[in-house]
């Protein structure tokens, strides 16, 4: 036996790259050429082989240790790693020293020495498997080359079809022989991947002795192909992980960074617990399916989902730092959680308001309660929540019924210097225009001076966020959870609009539907903002 020190092989000049996977531990028994630990840099990742069979001694690195070129991994202790090939022996010696010597008798039988001599090797030819009747599959990983030693169900390459990944394994032990298959191949049942060269048991041969105490001519042996050991045969290597570090290929570890995903937080699924892509697919929605425990958890970027990166704006210039109001801090929290949680589709239409805006600048002038078309908004919303109460709803926590609401509270988003706020009327159906104004003032006022009680934006049915008073057209409103869909309103602006005859100008009102999905389709929805249209297109529509 003798050691041979292993060390970082040369890594394109990078120093303190970070080590991100230990594939051994110290004692391990590991095969020439197989993979000890796997470095990182900014560009690509790196398997560091084992140079030699051996026994791993001194390994002491662990994942997010930094190393560089020339530092050393560890020792391995090998039979293999010195041992010079067994030469020729010296020609005979000289008939003078033949002669000093006793010949030894040519039957006389020598004292048994074991030596290990390979048995006949065999071919196996490894085809794609049966993958579900589909053809030209892509090759998303690859985990060998041509010349790989390889243990029986190694894992050989990993394929990808519309729905799984498949790993292909080895059907037995032996060195990879004429593989050429590279990373997005496509490939189909049936496809050859490579060829296997298997070894059967060594087989124990008897040979000649060396003589005791001087040196005789014995035959000349041809040159050993492989290493001869003297001691009982190494134990077969057994692929061991470290407990810090997850078991996953180059592609599944990419795709998990990608993401944010902590691979040590997932159990895998492949071959000897090897994390594949879907184990990382399936716990991102089973996360994103959890409710979010902290509002600060959310905005911290919890979910699974990356949070961006801390950046030094004072490098490029001056800075000023400004708290957050309190108000922000908790619509922010609100806001994203409802934004993870709910898949959102928003619908957009526009209605002509040009009757409507006429009415309301005529009931203004009167001196009355000043309207807005807010109340407008408000009163044609109540209408079309009642032909279709699925709008007035909330999905219940299970997620397997739909809590119908018999009442109809609608919330308005107030703009404030801290932030918006949402003071939500009560009862809109069974008030009229002008109280609804009022209303809508008096809560509008008590959201600027900072007076809004909690009890003013509670138990809202339905949410409306208006910019009409700002500019823009459509957008996309984030519903406001637990309701299922909440209205945009844009500034309304005169277009031509064709009557049939000739384009009329009409003053058209940008609305943004955003609803749940899980709750209403596209379909209800085309139908809810169509009926809404309706109803602010003809004010005597909405005194029915």
């Amino acid at each position: 036996m003798s050691t041979i020190d292993v060390k970082v092989p040369d890594i394109g000049d990078y120093k303190d790259v970070p080590v991100i996977e230990v594939l051994v531990k110290d004692g391990d028994v590991v095969e020439k050429d197989a993979t000890i630990m796997v470095l990182e840099s900014d560009k690509s990742t790196l398997e560091v082989p084992a140079p030699v069979a051996g026994v791993v001694r001194g390994f002491k690195l662990k994942a997010n240790d930094k190393v560089s070129q020339g530092d050393l991994i560890c020792q391995l202790e090998s039979a293999e790693a010195g041992k010079p090939a067994a030469a020729a022996a010296p020609a005979p010696a000289p008939a003078k020293a033949e002669a000093a010597k006793p010949a030894a008798p040519a039957a006389a039988p020598a004292a048994p020495q074991k030596s290990a001599a390979p048995a006949a090797a065999s071919v196996i030819k490894v085809a794609v498997p049966d993958i579900g009747g589909y053809s030209g599959v892509p090759v998303i990983e690859v985990l060998v080359k041509d010349g790989d030693t390889v243990e029986k169900d190694a894992t050989l390459i990993v394929l990808e079809s519309d729905k799984s990944t498949l790993e292909v394994p080895s059907p037995a032990a032996g060195v990879v022989r004429g593989f050429k298959l590279k990373a997005n191949d496509k490939v189909s049942q049936g496809d050859l991947i490579c060829e296997l060269e298997t070894v059967g048991e060594q087989v124990v041969v008897e040979a000649a002795p060396v003589a005791a105490p001087a040196p005789q001519p014995t035959v000349s042996a041809p040159a050993a192909t492989a290493p001869v050991v003297d001691a009982a045969p190494l134990p077969a290597p057994v692929a061991v992980a470290s407990n810090e570090v997850a078991y996953a290929g180059p592609a599944t570890r990419k795709f998990a960074r990608q993401l944010g995903v902590d691979l040590t937080k997932i159990a895998g699924s492949g071959a000897r617990g090897r994390i594949v892509i879907d184990d990382v697919q399936a716990y991102v929605k089973r996360t994103l399916a959890a409710p979010v425990a902290a509002s600060t958890a959310a905005v911290a970027g919890g979910s699974g989902i990356p949070p961006i990166p801390a950046v030094d704006f004072s490098k490029f210039g001056e800075i000023e730092t400004k708290p957050l109001a309190r108000i922000r801090k908790l619509s922010a929290a609100h806001l994203h959680r409802s934004w993870l949680n709910i898949p959102h589709v928003t619908q957009t239409d526009e209605a002509d308001i040009t009757e409507v805006e006429a009415f309301r600048k005529a009931a203004s002038d009167d001196g009355g309660v000043k309207l807005t078309m807010l109340p407008f908004i408000m009163k044609a919303l109540s209408k079309a929540l009642e032909a279709y109460p699925e709008f007035n709803s909330s999905l219940a926590p299970d997620g397997e019924s739909l809590i119908l609401k018999k009442y109809f509270h609608i919330g308005f988003a107030a703009d404030t210097e801290n932030g918006l706020v949402v003071p939500v009327v009560r009862d809109v159906d069974k008030k009229g225009v002008a109280q609804l104004a009022k209303e809508c003032g008096e809560l509008a006022k008590k959201a600027r001076d900072g007076k809004l009680k909690p009890d003013d934006m509670k138990g809202g049915c339905f949410s409306i966020s208006s910019l009409g008073g700002i500019g823009g057209s459509h957008f996309t409103p984030i519903v406001n959870a637990p309701e299922v869909a909440i209205l945009g309103a844009s500034r309304a602006q005169i277009k031509p609009v064709w009557d049939g005859k000739a384009f009329q100008p009409r003053l058209m009102l940008p609305l943004s539907l955003s609803y749940d999905h899980r709750v209403i389709d596209g379909a209800l929805a085309a139908r809810f903002i169509v009926l809404l249209v309706k109803l602010l297109s003809d004010v005597r529509r909405l005194a029915l």
